[in-house]
């Protein structure tokens, strides 16, 4: 079993939320061949860091997912050009990213302002424009002040640093209230270290990846490969958390593999090393998609839905978000009521195969519902104590097929309608 070591919240968000980790590291692993840095850059916020910059060494591996939203912003959409043409043997690459504004729904003016980004990035940096990965978070709609961020270029780039990945991270951050990053090593002929970070909080309901994460490792593995493990297991992490419901114009997931942990390069998912590698990927993944959901905006309670017993794995997916996007449903976990007919109304609600009495639901261990209509011994105040818990489980069964899925969210407070209501002011 993988062990993985989170990053501790630290500066500049000292309001960290009720469920941030209270163990782990107060710094990212260094990862031979990638350089961090962050500046802070007002561009939407003062006196906090908001601009990071990574610069990545020639020959490395990089693979990315992205939103699959129909207004996706200007610097997505120059993400997936560039990589798909991505030649790492062509020199080095570089990950660009500011917060406070997404520079989307912006026009021409947002695709003038992350060319102009890439072009001062790659002229800084000595590389192609086309090995330049930008990404904006924050609000939508308004002109990105690019000139801001271009002004802190020669800074970025004196400052690149080995070690500077919790700076990195904490640039990255809107409404987040603690910094996001996991790490861990796997044997694979050479120790190999996983390193990764994210930021989000709200607007959080993914298709491809979701939110910001940049992952990066000292493995040396063929990008194909790479690609087929990061896609694969985004299914199963990222694709599988829910905050609010709504997906972001800016998703990206990008990873970057350097080669220089000098271990024989995996050229195949054949590769019993591959597995290996994936199953580690996996495991950081999984943390930092956990990690955004503990985070979730005004966020008290961590929720896992388990869905079995589906017609199909999709269709457990399916539903499993039906019942994670209720608002019916987050509001009673926000409230402590064990109110389970929403849970009946959100499986109902979901469109997918579903047989009435053939239904089993718990909270944890405790059976609740079946054979259509409430359990025999189950009793409220049982799972009224329950409910107060940080952490709950929500257990259906369908009782139909062999479908299964698991997805996480957390609840719905005053305080998610606090922060949104007042985003922009």
């Amino acid at each position: 079993m993988t062990t993985i070591t989170r990053l501790l919240p630290r500066t500049p968000r000292a309001n960290a939320g009720p469920l941030a980790p209270t163990e782990g590291a107060t710094a990212l692993p260094v990862i031979d061949g990638v350089r961090l840095s962050a500046v802070e850059a007002g561009v939407r916020y003062s006196g906090r860091l908001d601009v990071m910059l990574a610069e990545i060494c020639a020959g490395a591996s990089i693979a990315g997912v992205f939103t699959k939203s129909s207004t996706r912003s200007a610097p997505v959409l120059m993400c997936q050009e560039h990589l798909a043409k991505f030649d790492g043997s062509a020199g080095t690459a570089a990950i660009l990213v500011n917060s406070g504004n997404s520079n989307a729904f912006t026009g021409k003016n947002g695709f003038d302002a992350t060319q102009t980004l890439a072009e001062r990035t790659a002229a800084a940096l000595g590389c192609p424009a086309t090995h330049v990965f930008p990404a904006s978070t924050g609000v939508i709609g308004e002109p990105l002040p690019h000139e801001r961020i271009t002004a802190k270029l020669d800074e970025l780039v004196s400052t690149l640093s080995p070690d500077a990945g919790a700076d990195a991270a904490a640039a990255i951050m809107t409404t987040d209230t603690y910094v996001k990053g996991a790490f861990c090593t796997v044997d694979l002929g050479a120790e190999v270290t996983i390193s990764g970070f994210a930021k989000g909080s709200g607007m959080i309901a993914p298709d491809m990846a979701t939110m910001l994460v940049y992952i990066f490792t000292d493995a040396e593995i063929a990008q194909p490969v790479l690609q087929d493990i990061l896609s694969e297991h985004n299914q199963r992490t990222f694709n599988a958390i829910t905050v609010d419901g709504d997906t972001s114009t800016s998703d990206s997931l990008v990873i970057a593999a350097t080669g220089r942990a000098g271990n024989d390069r995996i050229e195949s998912r054949d590769d019993p090393r591959a597995e290996q590698f994936a199953d580690a990927l996996h495991a950081v993944m999984l943390d930092l998609a956990h990690q955004v959901v503990r985070d979730g905006e005004g966020a008290t309670k961590f929720v896992a839905v388990n869905v079995t017993g589906a017609a199909s794995d999709t269709s457990a997916h399916k539903v499993g978000l039906s019942i994670a996007n209720s608002p019916l449903v987050k509001t009673a976990i926000a409230g402590e009521d064990p109110n389970w007919g929403r849970i009946v109304m959100a499986i109902g609600k979901s469109g997918e195969p579903a047989d009435r009495d053939a239904l089993t639901i718990r909270f944890g261990h405790m059976l609740v519902a079946e054979n259509g209509w409430r359990a025999r011994d189950y009793r409220e105040e049982d799972a009224a104590a329950l409910m107060k818990q940080p952490e709950i489980e929500i257990n259906v069964d369908m009782g139909i097929g062999g479908g299964q899925a698991t997805v996480w969210t957390c609840d719905l407070t005053h305080d998610y309608i606090s922060i949104n209501a007042d985003y922009r002011s």
